[in-house]
């Protein structure tokens, strides 16, 4: 006797698929943090294996945990908290990058005064802006489309940019300044911002760009050395050239897992920046392709699990620039280890080892979980 199936709903099978694709976004965001852990433990050998690796692994472990916890945490945040408490985090947001230029409460390591320092606690507080300015530029659209968009209003919009960029950019960070500022626009452009809008701020950016970015001599050595890796190796960065050593002697499967020379003393910050250069070498093409295919993965599922959120709320354009801004960051660190760009300090994501980046990366993905949960109606065709 057969058992006659009962039809589903189109509601429920569509909740039932974000569901579905909420699991995998998280779980790919897991491959990612665990593929994180191997490399820092390899990247971190020295010539003289034994402590060091174990230092930076057992550092990393506890920088994983207590992101976890953080990113659980925030995946309980409900968005109308955000939404309220924007302007509460940025002006901390603020407090935190004045705090950091003042002498003897910031830290300055090689000529950079980015971090605040309690103990062996640091924190880096450019990278929280990675997700308070999303926030407040969500905010500021989700307004700016109740009242209409006018022209009197760009001022208003772009100043919390004009206030956080020259922080930013006087530590001096001119990386975090530029990545800051795309993940505001990014937020503006996801949250349906008129494109003459644009025209105009970038028309009112270019001399205080011009001022604020002026090179020093170290950015515009990094420049010309960077157009010259394409016209001889042997006048590329150092760090650059042991990069492309690095991928390239990797060939197609690598050299095994620990097997790997350059990060013996030859590649800079083969932990940290460069560690995209360790996973080519010791897990070869075949390796850095399938982080690749990860991230494609990381975007197309962070995307369709807030399908089921109206184009116009806060919930699906903050969490659409969250994930776009992951997705942006991983490819900047790869564009800068195969020398597409310039090189500048950008951690890959979920890999890299470092605290206050993995803190940040870890509690972005637990908004974009929270906020796809939200209940709001569902998206118009």
């Amino acid at each position: 006797m057969s058992v006659a199936t009962i039809p589903q709903s189109p509601a429920l099978t569509a909740k039932r698929e974000q569901e579905d694709m909420r699991r995998l976004f998280v779980g790919l965001v897991g491959v990612l943090l665990c593929v994180g852990v191997q490399m820092v433990h390899s990247a971190s050998l020295s010539t003289m294996p034994g402590q060091t690796e174990r230092i930076y692994t057992g550092r990393h472990l506890i920088f994983l945990l207590v992101a976890t916890a953080c990113g659980y945490v925030a995946s309980r945040i409900p968005a109308t908290w955000l939404r309220e408490q924007s302007g509460h985090l940025y002006w901390m947001l603020v407090l935190l990058l004045i705090a950091v230029l003042i002498p003897g409460i910031g830290t300055r390591v090689n000529g950079a005064q980015r971090w605040l320092r309690v103990g062996s606690l640091s924190l880096q507080p450019s990278e929280l802006g990675r997700i308070i300015l999303p926030i407040v530029a969500t905010k500021l659209m989700v307004d700016l489309r109740t009242s209409g968009f006018r022209l009197q209003s760009l001022p208003r919009t772009l100043l919390p940019l004009i206030i956080v960029l020259p922080l930013t950019a006087a530590e001096p960070d001119l990386g975090a300044t530029v990545f800051l500022a795309s993940g505001f626009v990014i937020a503006l452009f996801v949250g349906g911002w008129p494109l003459r809008y644009f025209v105009c701020g970038l028309v009112l950016a270019v001399p205080a760009a011009i001022s604020l970015f002026a090179l020093k001599s170290y950015q515009l050595r990094r420049i010309t050395g960077f157009l010259a890796t394409w016209r001889d190796l042997s006048q590329a960065p150092w760090q650059i050239r042991q990069s492309l050593i690095s991928l390239g002697s990797g060939g197609l499967h690598g050299q095994g897992i620990g097997a790997g020379w350059q990060k013996l003393s030859f590649l800079p910050e083969a932990n940290t920046d460069f560690v995209f250069a360790v996973i080519g070498e010791e897990l070869g093409l075949a390796g850095t392709l399938g982080i690749v295919i990860i991230w494609i993965g990381v975007l197309l599922t962070g995307r369709a699990s807030l399908k089921r959120l109206r184009r116009d709320s806060f919930e699906w354009i903050l969490g659409t620039t969250l994930v776009i801004q992951l997705v942006l960051q991983a490819l900047l660190n790869v564009a800068v280890v195969t020398a597409m760009i310039p090189p500048k300090g950008v951690p890959h994501p979920f890999i890299s080892y470092g605290g206050t980046n993995l803190l940040v990366s870890v509690v972005a993905v637990g908004l974009i979980v929270g906020l796809s949960r939200s209940r709001t109606e569902p998206a118009t065709k």
